[in-house]
């Protein structure tokens, strides 16, 4: 949680310039609009075409959004520079949330990789002919702490994360390189906007709509009975609710600006057996499908020559994980939710709207 993260609904604030959140039907881009318009700030949000702004709309009523008057559509996709300018005319700042998420194992990479790129440029070089003062671009611990192997090492901001290092995915190439464009871009100065990058952990917590997104998968995979047990996994997990607060607060934090944020609930990666002990002891019978099994990590290892499930985590097979938070808390001010609740609320929300069959 973060104290006094956004100052309570005023008309001043309804009057103000609205702030850009891109991407607007995004897991994350739901939440930044949610906490935004709870604070009695103006949105423009980005929709690929006005029927899906409908849809927007339907799902933040649906999560309790207050003054949706506030809220307004523009269509732009990443892929091509139409409805950019009149998105960010006028607008006080830009949350850069919209990027393809594909994890894993695509045919063409460059379906992941050349919209989050060229749409982060895109956003930016709108951004700086319209004069806004801040653009905060969402990327990804995928492009920190990832692909480096087995090494005894805390992951900063400093870091980044080798293409083709083992474990990394198009989706893991796509944040690094979307990323160092973007730095890039300012970096050449000529008026540019101030850029803050945010690089969260697993991102889980309170679903919207019937979407399940993030790694509210994974939990909908264990409550499910669709992983038969689990591998000698550790994962960090953040709330969404963080990460939204943490992108609002980038916006306008003096010490933020050209600086790369690490968010994460906690320093260590969390062991996924103990993700599950957590479902089974909150949710009892509800969690009944939830495995209580390990699976060898030699029996991933065989299983990645054929299986692409499997390849994609045997890199990754007995890491834990540490990373810095200090930036979070210190240039932010968050305090984030422990991973207990984060794990917890998304679960609860997915059982409550009937995502757990």
């Amino acid at each position: 949680m973060m104290d006094d993260m956004i100052d309570t609904h005023t008309d001043a604030d309804s009057s103000a310039a609205p702030v850009l959140v891109t991407g607007g039907s995004g897991f994350i881009a739901g939440h930044c609009i949610l906490q935004l318009l709870a604070a009695g700030r103006r949105v423009r949000t980005t929709v690929r075409s006005q029927a899906r702004g409908a849809d927007v709309r339907a799902v933040l009523a649906s999560a309790g959004a207050e003054r949706l008057d506030l809220l307004e559509f523009v269509t732009a996709d990443l892929t091509s520079d139409d409805g950019w300018d009149r998105a960010v005319t006028g607008v006080s700042g830009v949350l850069h949330v919209a990027s393809p998420v594909l994890p894993g194992q695509v045919d063409d990479e460059d379906e992941v990789v050349v919209p989050a790129r060229e749409g982060a440029l895109r956003v930016l070089r709108a951004a700086r002919a319209a004069g806004v003062p801040r653009v905060v671009l969402t990327s990804a611990f995928h492009a920190v702490g990832f692909g480096h192997g087995p090494i005894d090492h805390v992951f900063t901001e400093d870091d980044w994360s080798p293409l083709d290092g083992p474990g990394m995915d198009a989706y893991g190439r796509s944040k690094v390189l979307a990323e160092r464009a973007a730095w890039d871009f300012v970096g050449t100065g000529d008026g540019t906007p101030e850029l803050v990058t945010i690089q969260p952990v697993a991102v889980l917590g309170p679903v919207m709509g019937d979407a399940v997104s993030g790694t509210n998968r994974l939990l909908q995979r264990m409550l499910t009975g669709g992983m038969p047990g689990f591998p000698d996994l550790a994962i960090p997990f953040v709330d969404v609710r963080d990460v939204a607060a943490a992108h609002i607060a980038a916006l306008g934090a003096p010490g933020a600006a050209g600086q790369r944020i690490l968010l994460s609930s906690q320093d260590t990666a969390v062991p996924l057996r103990e993700v599950g002990a957590l479902l089974r002891s909150t949710f009892g019978d509800r969690a009944s499908r939830v495995p209580t099994r390990n699976i060898p990590s030699i029996v991933i290892r065989a299983g990645a020559v054929l299986r692409p499930e499997f390849r994609e985590i045997a890199p990754e097979l007995g890491l834990v994980k540490r990373l810095s938070t200090r930036r979070e808390r210190e240039l932010l001010g968050l305090t984030p939710r422990s991973w207990q609740e984060a794990v917890t609320s998304g679960a609860r929300s997915m059982l409550e709207r009937g995502l757990v069959g």
